[in-house]
This record gives C-alpha cells, sequence and structure tokens, in this order.
C-alpha cells in the first residue's frame, strides 16, 4: 500500500472524533510474507471469520497463538505498524476492526487491537 494511501485509510479508520490519546494497545496481528497470502487471510476475515483462528491458520509469526503481541508500548513497534494499531478502536477476535494490510521489512500485517490504555 502507497504511504498516501495508507495515511487516508488510517484516517477513514479514525473518523472525525477520533480516538483519546494512548500510550499502550493490547494488539493482535497477523503476519504473512507474501501479500497474497495476507490478502487471502483478509478476505477471511472479511466473512466473519474469527481473528485468532485465521492467525493459528495464516501468520507466519512467533505469535501463531491467535496473534497475540500483548500490550505494545508506542516506539516499540516499526513505525507503519505502529502507526496502524494505535489508529484502530478496540475490537474483540470475533468482531475485529481491522487494519487495512500494513507492508513492513517483516511483510505484510494485519492488525486489530484489544484494549487500549
Amino acid at each position: 500500500m502507497q504511504p498516501s494511501v495508507f495515511c487516508a485509510e488510517l484516517s477513514r479508520i479514525q473518523g472525525k472524533g477520533g480516538l483519546k490519546p494512548a500510550t499502550a494497545v493490547n494488539v493482535r496481528h497477523i503476519l504473512c510474507e507474501k501479500h497474497s497470502k495476507a490478502t487471502e487471510a483478509l478476505q477471511k476475515l472479511q466473512e466473519g471469520q474469527r481473528f485468532d483462528k485465521v492467525a493459528q491458520e495464516y501468520s507466519e509469526d512467533k505469535a501463531k497463538a491467535g496473534g497475540s503481541l500483548g500490550w505494545m508500548t508506542r516506539g516499540s513497534m516499526v513505525g507503519p505498524f505502529q502507526d496502524a494499531a494505535f489508529a484502530l478502536e478496540p475490537s474483540t477476535v470475533d468482531k475485529p476492526k481491522l487494519s487495512p494490510l500494513v507492508k513492513t521489512n517483516f511483510g505484510y500485517h494485519i492488525i486489530m487491537v484489544e484494549g487500549r490504555r
């Protein structure tokens, strides 16, 4: 995803009201090296499958246990991942509010946030 498209998508996610500032997010992700695999995982999520189940099936990260990375603070994540994570509203694995595909040097991420503080 091009940076300008990514920024526009994040703005859409945040909405007009925005979110209250947070210093940490309880984050889950699905990491795929290939764009096609990440797109397939995103499609499964959009069809209503649970985030943790899709993460177990598709994620190539060590956090295969449902994609949970736990509480992450600002500055502990790579830039695009952090921007997306802090832009998301908290949601649940059965009804996740998802990021668009986020490209980092690790691959393509689909991100959801379970909590903010």
